[in-house]
């Protein structure tokens, strides 16, 4: 018969393999509560050197409008999709969503989804795809319902209704087998202007809240592009766009922040403030895999914290070059948010811009499993 003394020795000994499984489970639900969520474009072999078991949803961009119905753009997209549910097999975690839309990808958006037929084949037809190829869901990125968007796109005050009776429809025709999101402008004027929220909020799954491009490349003053939060007058920002969600009842557990994965680059700006809230000429966007070698040591640029807006940036005195972008830094700030806030998760722009190792991705996944 084992002692007193022998079974508490056996105890100890075992005791810290006890708390380490369930520390690993704990994380593991964690992690299924709280939803990183990637937008990608690349390829099906792109895709093989991302950490994909630190992913919950994978949403590819962007499939195309053809008359009134959903379809892939080409073959090489059908494949890639493709390629992306069978990734499911290996990682039971994982959703497979596709994406219409984008900046520049939704011309025909508000004509089309003004009838009611087209609202009912494009739903029909969008389910008959998810069917046939084991898709898990749709996002809708219209670039802006009700209000400008890409220069040149139509848009009318009764794109709001017509999104409202678009998200019914797929609604109705997905029943709950389905997920359906939609992309939301992370700014105040497509807050008030282009959703229902009452209306809308109940039938979708989750709202992707482009908290990015805050200040985007039509702007002739420079900024923090995806700043957490704001102190300026008429400032957008991570924490605004949530708040003025949460005051209209929406629910905390549906909204996912957004994070950029790139910087966005002015050039001609002054060394007034280290580049920051100056006049300047939007040149280009550099890829975060990319930071090592744009920023390097002798590229020129010095890093600086905005510790108001928890955001960072870059500026080049010598070359009159300021850089603003989501890093490692910000996105523990914006993870930490998601836990104040209880958020639903955290979604990015996208999964080909990160790097493949020891990159933003598993940042997010580290933080939000701490």
């Amino acid at each position: 018969m084992i002692s007193i003394r022998e079974t508490l020795i056996v105890i100890k000994k075992i005791f810290p393999f006890f708390l380490l499984f369930i520390g690993k489970t704990v994380n593991s639900q964690i992690l299924t509560d709280k939803k990183i969520i990637a937008y990608y474009t690349g390829d099906e072999n792109t895709i093989q050197q991302y950490p994909v078991k630190k992913l919950t949803h994978i949403i590819y961009s962007f499939l195309r409008l053809q008359n009134d119905s959903l379809t892939f753009t080409n073959e090489k997209q059908r494949k890639t999709v493709e390629e992306l549910v069978l990734l499911k097999q290996t990682n039971p975690q994982l959703k497979i969503m596709v994406s219409i839309g984008g900046w520049s990808g939704c011309a025909p958006c508000s004509e089309l989804f003004s009838s009611e037929k087209h609202r009912r084949t494009f739903a029909k037809t969008t389910v008959e795809l998810f069917e046939k190829y084991g898709i898990d869901g749709l996002d809708l990125d219209w670039e802006y319902p009700a209000i400008e968007g890409y220069p040149g796109h139509r848009f009318d005050a009764m794109d709001r209704n017509n999104f409202t009776e678009l998200v019914k429809a797929l609604r109705k025709e997905m029943g709950d087998k389905y997920l359906l999101t939609f992309a939301a402008g992370g700014f105040v004027n497509y807050l008030e202007k282009s959703i229902d929220w009452d209306a809308v909020t109940p039938l979708v799954d989750f709202i992707n809240l482009m908290t990015y491009d805050l200040v985007g490349g039509y702007s002739s003053v420079t900024g923090h592009h995806t700043p957490l939060e704001d102190y300026r007058p008429g400032q957008e920002s991570t924490e605004k766009c949530v708040n003025w969600l949460l005051n209209k009842n929406v629910r905390a557990d549906k909204l996912i922040i957004g994070a950029a994965f790139y910087a966005r680059v002015w050039e001609n700006v002054p060394d007034t403030n280290h580049g920051l809230y100056q006049q300047g000429k939007f040149k280009q966007g550099v890829a975060f895999k990319n930071f090592p070698t744009y920023f390097s040591d002798t590229s020129g640029y010095r890093y600086y914290w905005d510790k108001k807006a928890k955001a960072p940036f870059q500026y080049n005195a010598d070359k009159k070059l300021f850089a603003t972008f989501d890093d490692e830094r910000s996105i523990k700030e914006k993870t930490r948010f998601i836990r104040r806030k209880k958020l639903g998760g955290i979604m990015f722009w996208e999964l080909s811009e990160d790097k493949t190792r020891n990159g933003l991705v598993d940042i997010m996944y580290n933080t939000l499993n701490t």
